[in-house]
């Protein structure tokens, strides 16, 4: 079984591209996720670069910014090759299946003080409480989101 489980920070924000030869969008990001015990000396953080393919990355592109803390579920993948020079490069990355929001809605946005969910565009109306703990969708983004 080959399945992980992260929680980061997007290092920075997602880049997205089509993928060679067909219009499939392939949006690749970083997470940065803290290790839970840290011997001397030792990172803080681990970084692991994940790609996501068709809904999920446009989904990403459009709606995760660098800063925020979402939460991933996915497959590792070797993606070894030989480059220019004839040297074999060993290189891992998480095939992503499943992605989402982490923060609290009131969590900072990478330190800027808003919302996880400041990303929705300048045109459109921020998202706001019920009251009980769900988050109220805009009219008019319910045709946006890649899941009904």
């Amino acid at each position: 079984m080959n399945k992980v489980i992260l929680m980061g920070r997007l290092t920075r924000d997602p880049e997205m591209r089509y993928g060679q030869g067909s219009s499939t969008a392939v949006c690749r990001y970083s997470l940065a996720v803290n290790r839970r015990f840290r011997k001397d000396n030792d990172p803080e953080a681990d970084f692991f670069n994940c790609t996501a393919f068709g809904k999920s990355a446009e989904f990403a592109e459009k709606y995760f910014k660098k800063g925020q803390q979402v939460l991933i579920t996915g497959r590792i993948q070797n993606d070894n090759y030989t480059n220019k020079d004839g040297q074999k490069v060993y290189s891992v990355q998480v095939i992503v299946d499943e992605q989402e929001f982490a923060d609290s809605k009131n969590a900072g946005n990478g330190g800027n003080g808003g919302s996880s969910f400041d990303s929705f565009g300048a045109g459109s109306p921020a998202p706001s409480s019920a009251g009980d703990g769900f988050m109220n969708i805009p009219d008019g983004m319910e045709e946006e989101l890649p899941f009904t």
